[in-house]
């Protein structure tokens, strides 16, 4: 049967990028599982087991990265003996004679299944934190470009005072901030289960090693060493805790949550025609309507977050679940839903570089929304203005009202423009201020300290929070799949 003709996951097969693929592909897995067992042997070895030889090691070591032959024998042997880790134990032991009888020396199948894991999520992050460290810095670039651009803010989706467009863009960037101290706290404890034994006494080990404690424990810590981690945890059943996979899950869709508003905002800027998200020379945006400019990406986007969301009920799920020292309803589900979440914020993160690094601002239709809103917005202005000239603010107050009303009407009712100034233009009431009228009008007095807030927050919370990844940061390209 051709691969053609049998389901795929879209995150592989479509969206995610070929290294965060990897992590999760079957080679790799198994790959790592060999990793393992190379590494037990050597910690064991090194603390006195005169069995594992030299000769032993070395085979090992030649064989790490298992064939497209060996993954074939696996298959064929597991459904002998219905157990995916003796099956490899088998396979690897028949690549590697000399050290047939020492593979998996004390171990249970957690040690490798459940090491391996902590492994992936560990280099999972490390792809993900650089892109997402990206993001903020594009749209830092973005903020700072466009910190003094007023445009008009909305509540309930309604029209409001105004804001910039860069100190908009600073609403995402600080909560990707937050989901950036979440993403590396994550990564940053998660440990390795060791070698706990079957029930987690590592009675099998201490057995190995005639009772001595200390050897015990010394093996604990080489393992450790040798894969590069900086803990292990202190106690674990047959598998490390599953609320672990809770604390690993949990920012990833934190970020989820923060692309899916990032997103929504673009899709809404794109049909005030305001900001779009980069629309390619050759892009068609519609098979039946030529014209159509749909915000695909931010739809993508938008997407698979809601996706993520639902992953993270099954961590919650299954660590609730567990029985005393373990159960296998964990195994099937964990398949699932690590990988995919992990791939699915890859996706998110690189369509949002992608989005971040080139999006279209239209200063024009922005200036137009703000004059037929600003109007409404400057009758404070124009009654403070009129009080100074000596009029009375409750008389100012109704003559405003009832303009007011007017230009309303002639906007809701005859489809015309906010034309409330031309109307004070013509009402010999406001003569006194009729030359101050465009400077009581002018956008940049209604922004506060929007441009002072942008400035002062990209230079000081985002460039101390990127200091420490200052290395991954790039103006690459970033190409999207279709």
């Amino acid at each position: 049967m051709s691969s053609n003709d049998k389901y795929s996951t879209p995150l592989s097969s479509r969206y995610a990028s070929e290294e965060m693929s990897h992590i999760f592909s079957v080679r790799n897995r198994f790959s790592t599982w060999r990793k393992l067992w190379l590494t037990l042997a050597k910690a064991e070895k090194s603390l006195g087991l005169d069995i594992i030889t030299d000769e032993a090691i070395a085979q090992m070591e030649k064989h790490l990265i298992i064939t497209d032959e060996e993954l074939e024998a696996s298959k064929k042997q597991e459904a002998i003996v219905r157990h995916d880790v003796m099956a490899h134990v088998h396979v690897f032991g028949e690549t590697c004679p000399a050290a047939a009888g020492i593979i998996h020396l004390g171990a249970t199948s957690c040690y490798v299944t459940d090491n391996a894991d902590l492994i992936f999520l560990r280099d999972a992050y490390d792809i993900l934190i650089p892109k997402l460290v990206n993001v903020i810095d594009r749209l830092s670039k973005f903020a700072l470009t466009y910190k003094d651009l007023p445009v008009l803010g909305w509540t309930h989706f309604q029209p409001a005072q105004l804001t910039t467009v860069g100190k908009r863009a600073t609403l995402w960037i600080q909560e990707l901030l937050w989901d950036l101290r979440n993403m590396v706290r994550a990564r940053d404890d998660i440990g390795l289960r060791g070698a706990k034994g079957t029930t987690g006494t590592q009675a099998s080990f201490l057995s190995l090693f005639h009772g001595n404690h200390d050897k015990v424990e010394a093996l604990d810590q080489k393992i450790i060493e040798l894969l590069g981690f900086e803990h292990a945890y202190p106690v674990t059943g047959q598998t490390y805790s599953r609320k672990i996979d809770i604390d690993v899950l949990a920012p990833l869709v934190s970020v989820g949550a923060t692309a899916h508003k990032f997103a929504t905002d673009i899709r809404l800027l794109a049909n005030l025609k305001e900001v779009e998200e980069p629309f390619e020379k050759s892009q068609i945006g519609s098979s039946a309507m030529a014209y159509k400019r749909n915000p695909m990406r931010c739809e993508r986007v938008c997407s698979l977050a809601r996706h993520l969301s639902g992953l993270f009920n099954d961590a919650v799920q299954t660590a609730s679940v567990q029985w005393f020292e373990r159960t296998l309803d964990d195994s099937a589900i964990r398949r699932i839903s690590l990988p995919s979440a992990f791939l699915t914020v890859d996706i998110l993160l690189s369509t949002m570089l992608n989005i971040s690094s080139g999006l279209v601002v239209y200063p024009k239709v922005i200036e137009r929304r703000i004059l037929s809103e600003l109007p409404f917005m400057a009758t404070e202005n124009v009654i403070m203005a009129m009080v100074e000239k000596g009029e009375s603010r409750q008389e100012c107050h109704e003559q405003i009202r009832v303009l007011s009303h007017q230009s309303s009407a002639n906007v809701k009712l005859q489809g015309g423009e906010n034309d409330l100034i031309e109307r004070i233009k013509k009402t010999s009431y406001f003569k006194p201020i009729w030359d101050e009228l465009d400077v009581l009008l002018d956008p940049s007095t209604f922004i506060g300290r929007a441009p002072e807030q942008t400035e002062k927050f990209i230079n000081n919370d985002v460039k101390k929070a990127l200091a420490p990844f200052a290395k991954y940061i790039n103006d690459e390209t970033v190409q999207l799949s279709v």
